[in-house]
């Protein structure tokens, strides 16, 4: 039920969603003028502010955690635990479909080859909703065999189809409190708030490393003030990411 309901949380919450619901709403009630033309002045300024990549950028900034320099992590970990949420699979042509946050793989491989980290753990099942066939763990390490990684060097979890349960499902495979396994945790920064919280919840001792920034160098260019369409789905990955972090501290998942 939770799962279903944070596919739910993500739509409902997603700043193109309000705008649209708005808009349509002052349709509805247009023989209301006064009213429907505030709805309309809501719905406009919304779609300004949620396109604006400057403000979206600063308050990404204030949500994600400092990267850290290599120099400023140890030489040397058991393993480096991966979070999934970063492809999809199309069965038809048996190819994977990356996404941006690819680069927790990329750089766990980098860390990897470097022998920064000893062993590579994928945690994340299918994080649909009714296909579960399709285990992400399971492809992307078939996917790191093909390009040469040692099987024997990567473990995954195939059962977790969240953040809490992929820190639940590792902590049960990995048991970090029965042994001085040392651990780099790797996500995307805007999502290593949630994946800290959960796996310290489940007695994991770890240092992390945050990949996929948003909020690089600050820049002040005239097109960062430019309305873009794509900062709405940006908006939306942010506005998941902390209502997900707050549903998780009030239920105890953190």
């Amino acid at each position: 039920m939770f799962f279903l309901l944070s596919k739910i949380f993500q739509f409902v919450f997603s700043p193109l969603t309000w705008i649209l619901v708005l808009f349509t709403i002052s349709f509805i009630i247009r023989k209301e003028q006064k009213t429907a033309k505030h709805l309309r002045v809501i719905a406009f300024s919304l779609l300004l502010l949620f396109s604006n990549p400057f403000i979206f950028y600063e308050c990404m900034r204030a949500w994600e955690p400092e990267a850290k320099q290599k120099s400023e992590i140890k030489e040397y970990y058991d393993y480096g635990i991966v979070l999934t949420g970063m492809m999809t699979y199309d069965e038809k042509y048996d190819r994977i479909n990356f996404n941006s946050s690819n680069d927790r793989l990329l750089q766990a491989v980098e860390l990897y080859r470097e022998n920064r980290i000893g062993k590579i753990f994928i945690t994340g099942g299918s994080g649909e909703i009714f296909n579960q066939s399709a285990k992400e763990s399971e492809i992307l390490k078939d996917y790191l065999v093909v390009l040469g990684i040692p099987s024997e060097d990567i473990e995954i979890e195939t059962v977790s189809r969240n953040t809490y349960e992929n820190a639940v499902e590792s902590a049960k495979i990995l048991k970090p409190d029965r042994n001085s396994q040392t651990y780099l945790l790797i996500t995307s920064a805007f999502h290593m708030r949630r994946a800290e919280g959960c796996f310290k919840k489940q007695g994991f001792i770890f240092d992390t490393y945050v990949t996929e920034r948003y909020a690089g160098k600050r820049v002040f260019t005239p097109d960062i003030f430019l309305p873009k369409s794509e900062i709405f789905q940006s908006w939306a990955l942010l506005i998941h990411e902390i209502g997900g972090y707050i549903v998780y501290d009030i239920t105890g998942k953190l």
